[in-house]
């Protein structure tokens, strides 16, 4: 469905490129997770690939054909969300979706529809500007459904909700998952990833650390891990160990002999973990 060899882009006026030859195969009927923190490159991406940024280096193709040969037929097959929220605001939410679905030449869904699938519904008649910051994510992820997508391109989109709209916005991306749509997933929710994604990648300051199924990832650099927490100077410390790694069996045996133990708990690495691992930082 998409195949990205060396792609990088560097942004006007800076020095370093914000992705550095990054290539990645997606498949159809997949979803697709790209992860990291904030500024790793993961919207840059997204934006190419949506053709909303010019493509420097490297090459793109999707369904067969290199990005920049692609025609207006691209757009009304594709669904995108973004994190922050581009909206008619003197409009009402049914207005938003009804205005946006006549852009397309193929059959949309009902605009009612859909806003009943994100629990707006009750809301359709309202002034956006009136909705909250997470009404307004969800009339964006809304809007990207809206013309029943083929390739679903979606940026942290459960950015800001509550975990009862979360749940719904999870349901609608996992149906449209079975229904053999390709969805290209963008976000820094770990648990998000692990539990919709049939692969991922991990991104971080333009570079992919790794890249593979969640279960893979996890078997391959997590292993087990074991949380302690000892007394050191006075101080409670607590600091994660991956039985993987052999400096981590020096470091755990050298922190079991030498301070008092408090605590310790092994269990199965999180993507979130192994990420820390791999680049050395947090994901905000």
């Amino acid at each position: 469905m998409i195949s990205v060899q060396n792609l990088s882009h560097k942004y006007h006026g800076n020095s370093d490129y914000s992705v550095r030859r990054i290539s990645f195969d997606i498949g159809k009927g997949e979803i697709f997770g790209f992860l990291g923190p904030s500024g790793a490159g993961k919207s840059t991406v997204q934006k190419i690939l949506t053709g909303l940024l010019k493509k420097q280096e490297g090459s793109i193709w999707i369904e067969g054909t290199e990005i920049d040969s692609l025609n207006k037929d691209f757009f009304e097959k594709i669904g995108v969300s973004f994190e922050l929220p581009n909206l008619y605001e003197k409009l009402t939410g049914y207005e938003n979706l009804k205005y946006y679905a006549g852009l397309f030449s193929r059959k949309t869904f009902d605009p009612l529809q859909v806003l009943s699938w994100v629990g707006l519904e009750n809301d359709a008649h309202k002034k956006t500007s009136d909705y909250s910051k997470g009404m307004k994510q969800r009339l964006v992820f809304a809007r990207a459904v809206i013309n029943d997508p083929e390739l679903l391109f979606l940026d942290e989109p459960l950015s800001g909700l509550d975990p009862a709209t979360a749940l719904s916005v999870k349901r609608v991306i996992t149906d449209f998952k079975e229904r053999g749509k390709t969805i290209f997933l963008t976000t820094h929710n770990m648990f998000l990833a692990d539990e919709i994604c049939d692969s991922i990648a991990f991104l971080n300051e333009g570079q992919i650390l790794a890249m593979d199924t969640p279960k893979k990832l996890k078997l391959k650099y997590g292993s087990y891990s074991v949380n302690v927490e000892y007394r050191k100077d006075k101080k409670i410390l607590t600091e994660l160990f991956f039985l993987g790694k052999d400096e981590d069996k020096k470091r755990l045996k050298e922190v079991i002999d030498g301070y008092e133990i408090i605590t310790m708990h092994s269990r199965e690495a999180t993507l979130e973990e192994i990420f820390i691992k791999l680049a050395g930082r947090g994901l905000n």
